[in-house]
């Protein structure tokens, strides 16, 4: 209080009380209480409250206690007990003083079981090349009626944003899932010990039939925390480009008609789409490796044109984008990229 009394004739109230780390209205919060103290004096002190003269004694309190605590009653609610008596003619005491009663001895809580979730971790991952992590997740397409729908199953690299493996069914099944993961890590070779597969927490993503196929070909499982759309960022964005496509439908006439068109769907995501996250490379030549030979490419057309005309660029050798060197899920603080800073080669989502 001093001290802001001292600062408040140079800086002002405000500023002082900012300064010092104290809220704006602490001074005159104190200066009204002082007021109030001189005026009134200091309030007396309270004293014990006196018994009433209508409460049970230590007798008919310890009766009570003895007839909730009873395997009678130990399980009733005190409404129940007390109508329970006054039907037999017996009067031991209010409800309120049953509850009461109860609360000073311990035996009164809340009777529904509370839940207690688990503490989920945050899924850091991170992918150097490709097939060193992938994301895989179901949406459903709708069907030819109302209530209908089909199930697609699609497996991404999360460096390369390459679609692995895909299928359409007509229900979603943790065998089917099984299914599609092997024949993906088959048709890619994949070493066993250095995948890790990442999935939120669906129902097919947790069943013992994946989980029993991931330890068998030893890749390491992770699951987004529940509720939580961030920690699977590319599996949805991949859904969202397929879903807001100008030719996508709003219902398909059978499953042969949807797997038609998620085969070209995924033809043309895979080896003609250019992803910005990627540099605006396909991502099939990313994750063939043919990425850095079309960043050279694109960097001797822009040679060519800045030799020709440098001051259409103003002086300043231009660059094509960058292409990646690591991607993360949910990077850890450390390797977070700050907003409107140059981009470094290190996509985050």
């Amino acid at each position: 209080m001093a001290a802001v009394q001292e600062l408040t004739p140079a800086l002002g109230a405000s500023a002082a009380c900012h300064a010092l780390g104290v809220p704006r209205g602490t001074p005159a919060r104190q200066r009204a209480h002082l007021r109030r103290m001189a005026f009134i004096g200091p309030l007396p002190r309270s004293t014990a409250r006196p018994r009433p003269p209508l409460a049970l004694d230590a007798l008919e309190n310890q009766v009570l206690l003895d007839t909730l605590n009873s395997e009678r009653f130990a399980d009733t609610a005190p409404a129940a007990i007390h109508a329970t008596l006054l039907d037999e003619g017996r009067y031991l005491g209010s409800v309120r003083t049953m509850y009461r009663l109860l609360a000073a001895n311990g035996g009164s809580r809340e009777r529904r079981i509370q839940l207690v979730h688990p503490a989920y971790v945050r899924p850091e991952l991170l992918a150097r090349a490709p097939n060193q992590v992938w994301s895989w997740d179901i949406t459903k397409l709708k069907g030819p009626a109302r209530w209908t729908c089909f199930h697609l199953y699609v497996i991404l690299d999360i460096f390369s944003r390459h679609v692995v493996g895909w299928l359409i069914a007509g229900r979603e099944s943790a065998e089917l899932a099984e299914q599609l993961i092997a024949d993906s890590v088959a048709r890619h070779d994949i070493a066993p010990g250095v995948l890790t597969l990442h999935a939120d927490r669906g129902a097919s993503m947790r069943s013992k039939p994946v989980a029993a196929l991931l330890v068998d070909l030893d890749i390491t499982k992770s699951h987004s925390r529940p509720h939580v759309s961030d920690d699977n960022p590319f599996s949805e964005s991949q859904f969202k480009t397929m879903k807001y496509r100008p030719d996508f439908p709003a219902r398909f006439g059978c499953i042969e008609d949807a797997r038609a068109h998620c085969q070209a769907f995924f033809a043309w995501y895979n080896t003609v789409h250019r992803h910005s996250g990627i540099g605006f490379m396909t991502p099939h030549s990313v994750h063939y490796g043919f990425a850095q030979e079309l960043h050279l490419t694109r960097q001797a057309a822009l040679d060519t044109a800045f030799r020709a005309s440098p001051k259409r660029f103003k002086g300043r050798r231009p660059e094509p984008p960058r292409l990646p060197t690591a991607v993360w899920i949910n990077p850890p603080p450390s390797e977070a990229i700050p907003p409107n800073t140059p981009q470094p080669g290190t996509v985050n989502s």
